[in-house]
């Protein structure tokens, strides 16, 4: 396989997460560019080290991932986007919803669970890729970087967006991520 096809390979498997990055960065207030680089190295490492874990388990454990997948992201991205529009709609009062939107700091154990969730894919790629004459290094570190550009553009985008939808910024990164989750769990029931 190609760099080229790595490379496609990663923006391919980035979008779930470039969607949550967008979500992220509707919230952003300040420290955009240091929030920006910690949402952008959780999703891409973890986009680079899913892929050398399947790799790695290869075809002993193939059926049973590849029949949980879906199930895990969907409950993950689920339970995270019912969280977040529950928390919104909770401050029903208007100063206390801008007091939760100025508090925009990341929590790590979120960042870490929307990492694994968006990353479940690129676990599932790296099964198939032990299929393959494939440079499983190359491959890993080219589908990180690209994941870790595409999330930080995101973030970016997001912030920029995102004053203008504030009221309703973490009511929307709700929805989107429970969107990901039926897309994945659809994707996964009734197109494969």
């Amino acid at each position: 396989m190609s760099i080229l096809t790595f490379f496609l390979t990663g923006i391919g498997l980035s979008m779930d997460a470039f969607a949550i990055s967008l979500t992220k960065g509707f919230c952003i207030r300040k420290d955009i560019i240091k929030k920006s680089l910690i949402i952008s190295l959780f999703f891409g490492l973890f986009q680079g080290i899913m892929p050398l874990l399947g790799w790695l388990s290869g075809i002993y454990f193939e059926s049973y991932i590849k029949s949980i997948d879906h199930w895990i992201a969907f409950l993950l991205l689920g339970y995270l986007g019912a969280k977040m529009i529950y928390e919104s709609v909770k401050n029903k009062d208007e100063e206390d919803l801008e007091c939760s939107l100025e508090d925009d700091s990341l929590k790590l154990k979120e960042l870490f669970i929307l990492a694994i969730a968006t990353s479940i894919d690129a676990l599932a790629v790296g099964i198939s890729f032990a299929f393959l004459n494939v440079n499983i290094i190359q491959a890993s570190i080219i589908i990180s970087i690209t994941t870790f550009i595409i999330c930080f553009c995101g973030v970016s985008f997001g912030k920029v967006i995102g004053k203008y939808i504030q009221k309703y910024s973490e009511i929307l990164g709700g929805i989107i991520l429970i969107g990901i989750g039926i897309k994945i769990l659809i994707e996964h029931l009734f197109i494969s």
